[in-house]
């Protein structure tokens, strides 16, 4: 197990240093932006990459450059949502993502506002088609990123932490002990089963605000859908002066 890790941790360190960073930001710019975060594992790649960090230098240079692609790749989805959002959805390869689950990051988006920027980024699906809704709704581009950003730097810290020190912790003990290399693998896959529970939990939590409601009203701008406002707002203050809907 030794020699098959040392092979494969020295051939990612064999790759020059800024160009294995830049591959690592460019990963996560293609996983974070619009749906191709369906089909390049982002996370992969950033874990292998963090791998062959060697001090504290490259690790900074890492993390900031998976956070940097990360916005760029979620301000890409906001920005193609803003401009061809409709067309997007219409799609062909929109149609494959299929329309429940269009309607369930709208839904999500309506219930949650901000917050639904922020945990969606943790949640399968969902952290592909929030950024296209969004820019899709009426959610400013200053308002996505200060909900968006602390997402993606809690979450570029986890990947890229767990693939260095799991590495580094490696090499240190490969010198002692024979099986340190199962070590490294149960680091990494109980690292991923983590991930796996808290998006579990995550989802288990917020299932209300994914869900349908009992009586299948839950989209914003269908009748007796409501959209979500935020106390503050422009929009919660023209509701304070209108007053209260008339009952029938």
């Amino acid at each position: 197990m030794n020699e098959l890790l040392d092979w494969i941790l020295d051939t990612v360190q064999s790759v020059d240093p800024v160009l294995r960073t830049a591959l690592a930001g460019i990963g996560i710019m293609l996983e974070t932006s619009v749906l191709i975060g369906l089909i390049v594992p982002g996370d992969t790649i950033v874990i292998v990459a963090s791998t062959a960090i060697e001090d504290g230098t490259q690790y900074v240079a890492m993390l900031v450059t998976v956070i940097i692609g990360a916005l760029i790749g979620e301000s890409i989805g906001f920005v193609l949502g803003r401009w061809f959002g409709p067309h997007i959805q219409t799609s062909r390869l929109g149609r494959r993502i299929g329309e429940a689950n269009w309607e369930r990051a709208q839904r999500y988006l309506d219930r949650r506002g901000g917050p639904a920027v922020f945990i969606s980024r943790f949640l399968p699906v969902l952290h592909s088609l929030v950024p296209l809704t969004v820019g899709m709704s009426t959610m400013s581009y200053r308002r996505f990123l200060a909900w968006t950003a602390p997402a993606c730097t809690i979450w570029a810290a986890a990947y890229t932490s767990v693939g260095w020190l799991a590495a580094g912790s490696y090499r240190e003990l490969s010198r002692e002990l024979h099986w340190a290399g199962y070590l490294f693998v149960a680091v990494i896959a109980v690292f991923l089963l983590v991930v796996w529970l808290a998006k579990k939990l995550i989802l288990r939590s917020e299932a209300r605000h994914l869900e349908l409601d009992e009586s299948g009203d839950a989209v914003a701008g269908t009748p007796g859908g409501t959209a979500h406002v935020e106390p503050g707002s422009p929009e919660a203050a023209a509701r304070t002066a209108e007053g209260p809907e008339p009952r029938a």
